[in-house]
């Protein structure tokens, strides 16, 4: 079910994606348009798609980001789920392992 969600997560947030996208090649159109009419100036004109492009990389770097967070968040689930069914022995190996390698990563700083 979890694998389900996430696909569909993930087509809605391709969709929000390419909707910034459609919008802002529209919008520079229309900032043309203005440039053309003399209604703001080249530099105006140039100011504002530069912001826009801004604008859109930082959403397609947030939506990445939302992205990323919950790819991790559903691993970890996973991850829960089989620890679960786990006895306490192979919890304990676990456990151990995790200890020898937080050791390694602290003599390494």
């Amino acid at each position: 079910m979890s694998s389900v969600f996430g696909e569909e997560l993930k087509k809605i947030l391709l969709v929000g994606i390419g909707a910034v996208a459609a919008s802002a090649e529209k919008s520079k159109d229309i900032v043309d348009e203005l440039v053309k009419k003399g209604e703001v100036t080249v530099e105006q004109g140039k100011v504002l798609n530069e912001e826009l492009k801004r604008k859109i990389n930082d959403k397609k770097k947030d939506v990445k980001e939302r992205w990323a967070e919950e790819e991790k968040s559903e691993r970890m689930n996973k991850v829960l789920k089989a620890m679960e069914k786990m006895t306490p022995e192979e919890l304990e190996k676990i456990k151990e392992k995790l200890n020898e390698d937080q050791t390694e990563v602290n003599e390494e700083s």
